[in-house]
């Protein structure tokens, strides 16, 4: 009884350990490479956390899993070194061992056609099982590569780890439980005791990121980790990428920030008496009139 006290209050003492896995994201207009929105929040969430604890209560670490080693000057070290902006001192790129791997050339763009698809997510898992954090945060999905959102289920499920999503807010972690805001629809809010070691996902309902400083991002440092080997992701490859076609216009958008302001618009009556009322007509004459409404708005060409 004694030593698992001791052994509890050693825990308790130690330093917590807490990673932020970040991505490469996409600017949705441009197209060029930059830190992803979400991975971004949950770094932010992860540096509040460091500045409300005690001085060394809390070692933050940022980790950023890639196929092949980045060049130093490329869109893509360009795009990490946003993170680095943000405060940490370092980021860890986790990369496949070299014997046996054939390790991919770094490209400047992820937009190169013969450009094998890597499963990254073995790689993460061998590389938390080494290092053993208590706390892994990271955003709900990534802007590049599939976009799917499984990566912290499938690092849950490989971990054992408990998984909890929409974080807004970590209040307080003792290195045995986390406490933390988990945002529900309708602006709710619910407060959550997890046990730790856990892994949580932030989405676009958290704090926004902080500005990230050009100075800080130069000074900081990107430095490989050999994790494992490269594991190519056949299923992936073999999927058909085509440009996305243009979606059709909507009647009526209502642009709003709260749940009241959506539904006053909704409830709203219709104003202007632009519309026709169709009274006593055929089938072939009130379609045609729909159709040539449909023409009106653009929502047919």
């Amino acid at each position: 009884m004694k030593a698992d006290r001791s052994s509890v209050a050693q825990q308790a003492s130690a330093p917590l350990e807490v990673v932020s896995l970040v991505s490469l994201g996409q600017h949705p207009v441009s197209g060029r490479l930059r830190r992803a929105e979400q991975d971004a929040r949950a770094l932010e969430l992860c540096l509040a956390l460091e500045r409300q604890s005690a001085p060394g209560a809390v070692s933050l670490s940022g980790w950023h899993a890639s196929g092949s080693e980045i060049a130093p000057g490329s869109e893509q070290d360009q795009a990490l070194r946003g993170y680095l902006g943000m405060g940490l001192d370092s980021l860890t790129l986790v990369t496949p061992d070299a014997p046996g791997a054939d390790p991919l050339k770094a490209v400047d763009s992820l937009k190169a056609a013969d450009q094998p698809v890597i499963d990254v997510w073995p790689l993460l898992v061998t590389r938390l099982k080494q290092a053993a954090p208590q706390l892994v945060v990271c955003g709900g999905q990534g802007e590049t590569g599939e976009g799917s959102g499984l990566l912290p289920h499938l690092l849950a499920e490989s971990l054992g780890w408990p998984l909890v999503e929409g974080i807004v807010a970590i209040e307080s972690c003792d290195g045995l439980h986390l406490t933390a805001l988990q945002a529900l629809p309708r602006g709710q809010r619910r407060r959550l005791r997890v046990k730790l070691p856990a892994l949580v996902s932030v989405d676009s309902a958290a704090p926004a990121a902080r500005q990230s400083a050009f100075a800080q991002a130069r000074r900081g440092e990107l430095s490989s980790l050999a994790s494992g080997e490269l594991v190519h992701d056949a299923q992936a490859e073999a999927f058909g990428v085509a440009p996305a076609r243009k979606r059709p216009k909507r009647l009526k958008r209502i642009k709003a920030t709260s749940a009241r302001d959506r539904f006053k618009a909704a409830a709203a009556k219709a104003e202007g008496g632009g519309g026709k009322r169709l009274e006593g007509v055929s089938a072939e004459e009130g379609a045609a009139e729909i159709l040539k409404l449909l023409r009106e708005e653009g929502v047919l060409r």
